[in-house]
């Protein structure tokens, strides 16, 4: 039996942002998920030790970055990819949920901002993600100093990211330790518009709208990304296409009951323990896409969100 939709979510849906592809602009959609967060700013964000703006080395440059550091001893080390299909997030959107993984898996957390489209298409954001998680393992000793502690994690299109960054990571000899994979979009071939496609996963029309994150939004943030269409099979954009995911580092990913991502996310879990790779598996009954952010609100969200982060923690606690 589907556990029906949290009430507490329902009632928010109607004003959670980015809900018209029709006449939404990047800009518009930058800043509706500004707003969102600053409409929150009276709620004070999870405290942390101190919260530092830094640089890390992009692929074509510097980036910026957020550092969140909640001790001063040897920790496990997070680079953190935040979601807004790849167009619309930043450090602020974000700022809550790498405060809570900070607090949560005992990580320093370093959350990254990422060219975004369409000013920079594909693979900008992946090249970024790939070199900014790099450098954090060339300077680990500069944030929770083990080198045999580092994870990736990411929601949406920063779970995107974090996953092709396993990929990388693995093919480049670099032993991550953990990956934590929050509804991520796993496979965009077909842009979300082809209808063969499509239904290779059902939530794509079970949940195409009326949960916040439609199908259509999905097309319209593909249409961004890529460049060409045909760049929608290539794995740093469909980590779930990778020919080989053997010998990726253990995995934790989360998807939500009510959205168009969900079966994606699903099948790429299925695809990694296939694969050998050790997985964990939360299923969001009874949430939409982007609960991560919504724990403040709904006590369902938060406790998942809080199970997923602490497996999680185990993960780089044990090390790669």
């Amino acid at each position: 039996m589907t556990t029906p939709l949290d009430p507490v979510i329902a009632q928010i849906i109607p004003l959670l942002p980015l809900r018209d592809p029709d006449n939404m602009t990047p800009q518009s959609a930058r800043d509706a998920l500004s707003a969102l967060a600053a409409a929150r700013a009276a709620v004070p964000p999870p405290p942390v030790m101190s919260a530092e703006d830094i640089e890390v080395k992009g692929a074509a440059g510097p980036l910026a970055a957020r550092l969140y550091r909640n001790s001063n001893g040897k920790s496990p080390t997070v680079v953190f990819f935040h979601g807004g299909g790849w167009v619309a997030g930043d450090l602020a959107t974000h700022d809550r949920q790498a405060r809570l993984l900070a607090i949560e898996t005992g990580a320093v957390v370093i959350s990254v901002d990422y060219r975004r489209p369409p000013e920079v298409r594909f693979p900008g954001a992946f090249e970024d993600a790939f070199a900014a998680t790099k450098d954090v393992m060339a300077r680990i000793a500069e944030f929770g100093g083990d080198a045999a502690r580092v994870g990736v994690a990411g929601d949406s299109a920063g779970g995107n990211l974090a996953a092709a960054t396993a990929i990388a990571c693995r093919d480049a000899g670099i032993k991550l330790a953990a990956q934590l994979l929050v509804y991520p979009v796993t496979d965009v071939a077909g842009n979300f518009a082809d209808t063969k496609a499509n239904a290779r996963f059902p939530s794509r029309a079970e949940n195409a709208e009326g949960y916040f994150l439609s199908r259509a939004v999905m097309e319209w943030f593909c249409g961004h990304y890529l460049a060409d269409p045909s760049d929608g099979t290539d794995w740093r954009v469909s980590p779930l296409r990778a020919k080989n995911l053997a010998g990726l580092a253990p995995a934790v990913v989360t998807t939500a009951w009510f959205d168009p991502l969900r079966d994606e996310g699903k099948a790429y879990a299925d695809a990694l323990q296939a694969a050998g790779v050790p997985t964990q598996y939360h299923h969001g009954a009874g949430l939409i896409h982007g609960y991560f952010g919504l724990g403040e609100a709904s006590e369902t969200a938060k406790r998942e969100a809080q199970a997923a982060r602490a497996d999680f923690k185990a993960l780089l606690d044990k090390g790669a």
